[in-house]
């Protein structure tokens, strides 16, 4: 079993304490460059260091005056540091501030993501190698279509789930920026180095232009990122859903002891887990509209994106490592029944051997479409009158003058449709 899902962890990222502990140690180490430039005494830097604290409730307490979270923050360090306080935030802007550390703070959540992918990644990787040979109808359109097997089903999630491994990998590098530019980005007050040592000591790049922010294209493609993951879950939590249903009954979210599934009918085991997963997908992807917005703000900043951030940064972070957790954990517990799978394949009394059949006929001679014609209206027969393919295929003259039984017997083995899946798994898992 994996581990279980821990809320804590991801949500402790975006407490208050977090938020101003990231502020308070961008202020210090740009004091820091600043001293080694000569910019401020050293002996303020030492005082700065020891005493540079903050009190979150003393912060909010001031920030009903001010009306203002930064000033409300530095003032209440200011509190603490004394008169060498006069030297913190010195040719800064709040959005120095803001934007360094909501970088800081969307890497710190890009690699529990990051993480909990990789979990994912595992747990897909055992499902495709445990049912590689697991046959199965494959459906078009929700219509049976031809053979493939439920491991082959979970390779195609497998790679799908490395794409956006490697798209969240793309988009903390995307976000992994930060700023000390000043009021408009052209460090009227501070010497671009401070900048560097900054960025470089939270291990971040200098944007290397911004205005007064940080541009939200780099924020609009993180959070398409997470929408996209979000959307690979809701897809796969919709196809367990479509195979979980009684009709079709292939594979099943774990029923637990105890577990009931309706208030009104004893009986009902429904797929609520995946059905939870695609509705949060909706939520996730709302958040990727609201980034979006983000891009055009006035001039060279206005505030219009820092209440969309307050909002979006937090929960769309949370809660994806939720779903991903959540899926991960659904999916190692899933309940496959191949016995079903195998009967499901031939409830449509071999039509799915159709394309197979038309293949032979044009290879020994018949024009494509009167080959077609052939095998359509025998398998509409076999459709519409519940009768064997297989059988009717013999019967027809037309199809018999240029096929042998031979023929029609090889045209109906399973093996014929899955000979290549090998060259699949060697590409995708090497």
């Amino acid at each position: 079993m994996i581990p279980r899902y821990s809320r804590e962890a991801m949500t402790a990222i975006w407490s208050p304490e977090n938020r101003y502990r990231k502020w308070l140690d961008i202020e210090i180490l740009a004091c820091e460059a600043m001293a080694q430039k000569g910019k401020i005494p050293s002996g303020a830097l030492k005082n700065i260091k020891e005493k540079a604290a903050f009190d979150v409730a003393r912060i909010e307490e001031i920030e009903k005056a001010t009306k203002h979270d930064v000033i409300a923050f530095l003032t209440s360090v200011v509190e603490k540091v004394g008169e060498d306080g006069k030297f913190i935030h010195k040719g800064l802007t709040s959005s120095d501030i803001l934007d360094t550390s909501l970088a800081v703070l969307l890497k710190e959540a890009s690699d529990m993501l990051i993480d909990d992918m990789r979990r994912l990644l595992d747990v897909l990787k055992n499902k495709a190698m445990r049912y590689k040979d697991t046959l199965m109808v494959g459906r078009s359109h929700g219509i049976h279509a031809e053979p493939i097997t439920f491991g082959l089903k979970m390779t195609l999630w497998y790679q799908e789930m490395e794409r956006n491994l490697a798209r969240m990998i793309r988009a903390k590098e995307t976000i992994s920026y930060g700023k000390i530019s000043g009021a408009v980005g052209t460090y009227s007050f501070i010497d671009p180095s401070i900048e560097d040592y900054v960025c470089r000591k939270l291990g971040l790049m200098p944007a290397p232009v911004s205005s007064q922010i940080v541009q939200r294209d780099r924020h609009a493609e993180y959070f398409t990122t997470l929408a996209i993951i979000g959307s690979s879950i809701d897809k796969f939590s919709q196809e367990i859903r479509l195979l979980q249903r009684t009709e079709v009954r292939e594979a099943e979210e774990y029923f637990a002891p105890g577990q009931k599934g309706s208030s009104a009918m004893p009986h009902k085991r429904n797929p609520v887990l995946s059905e939870n997963l695609s509705g949060l997908a909706r939520l996730m992807r709302s958040y990727a509209v609201a980034a979006l917005e983000n891009i055009p703000l006035w001039h060279e900043r206005d505030i219009s994106h820092s209440s969309v951030e307050r909002v979006i940064a937090p929960d769309a972070t949370v809660l994806l490592d939720f779903m991903l957790s959540r899926f991960t954990d659904l999916l190692d517990t899933l309940v496959v029944y191949p016995e079903r799978m195998l009967a499901n394949l031939n409830m449509t009394r071999g039509i799915i051997f159709s394309q197979m059949v038309l293949l032979k006929l044009v290879d020994k001679g018949m024009s494509r479409e009167d080959a077609y014609a052939a095998v359509q209206k025998n398998a509409m027969k076999s459709w519409q009158d519940d009768e064997d393919f297989k059988m009717l295929l013999c019967e027809d003259v037309e199809v018999m003058s240029c096929l042998t039984a031979e023929d029609i017997h090889a045209a109906f083995k399973l093996e014929n449709f899955l000979r290549h899946i090998d060259v699949v798994y060697h590409r995708v898992f090497g």
